[in-house]
């Protein structure tokens, strides 16, 4: 099984109210690594600790760049980190759940999802968060304030610039609830290059968020999540 390997990460932070430091935006410096291909393994010592200090974190994914490690069966990725961005110029001036910076939706478009995103809030207490951007014009840590980012929010970025448009960070107690596979298929189906390319990165952006909306109002199971709608 693949061990992703997206790194250079120059935004980064932990989605937990009191410390937040993972991964929101990436510079890609190698690309995914297939099963056949070798790698370095860490200590077996080390490598036992390494995971049982993630999976005491919230999820982290690095399908395109966005989050700092993904655990596989095979493994873990490593990431190296940069100094993040911070440009709190480009957040707007009143409060809003969606922000495009890269102007790939519509003002119905963002009035449709801020609708949905306040639903899916009132129905199951869950805070979604879309920012579209195209690094390295994104506001970067500013979100953390103006979103008040904890552990029941998921922050969803759009960003085409490596490759997936779809990234995700995920607060703890989302995590406890969602599966993770979700996250990676969610990307899968709707962020691939294909995809958005063919039919629009706004089109992305509208399917998941349809995607997220019906997988938090699923109930919790050994099912829940288990097909993206």
């Amino acid at each position: 099984m693949a061990v992703l390997l997206q790194l250079h990460l120059p935004f980064r932070f932990r989605n937990t109210s009191k410390n937040f430091t993972h991964v929101i935006t990436a510079r890609a410096s190698s690309s995914s690594v297939s099963s056949n291909q070798s790698l370095s393994t860490p200590k077996s010592s080390d490598f036992g600790r390494l995971v049982s200090k993630l999976k005491s974190n919230s999820l982290n994914f690095a399908l395109s760049g966005t989050l700092a490690l993904a655990v596989a069966l095979s493994g873990v990725a490593f990431a190296e980190a940069k100094v993040g961005v911070n440009k709190p110029e480009l957040l707007p001036k009143e409060f809003t759940t969606v922000i495009d910076v890269a102007g790939f939706l519509s003002d119905g478009q963002e009035n449709r999802l801020a609708k949905e995103i306040d639903s899916i809030e009132k129905d199951t207490g869950f805070k979604l968060r879309v920012l579209a951007q195209n690094y390295p014009d994104t506001p970067g840590l500013a979100i953390k304030d103006f979103w008040q980012v904890d552990d029941r929010t998921i922050v969803f970025v759009a960003d085409p610039t490596f490759g997936n448009i779809l990234n995700f960070n995920v607060g703890e107690s989302v995590d406890l609830d969602i599966p993770r596979s979700f996250w990676s298929r969610l990307a899968g189906k709707y962020g691939n290059m294909f995809y958005w390319k063919e039919k629009g990165e706004d089109a992305s952006v509208e399917a998941a968020v349809m995607a997220i909306s019906s997988c938090l109002r699923e109930p919790v199971g050994a099912n829940n999540c288990a097909e993206v709608k």
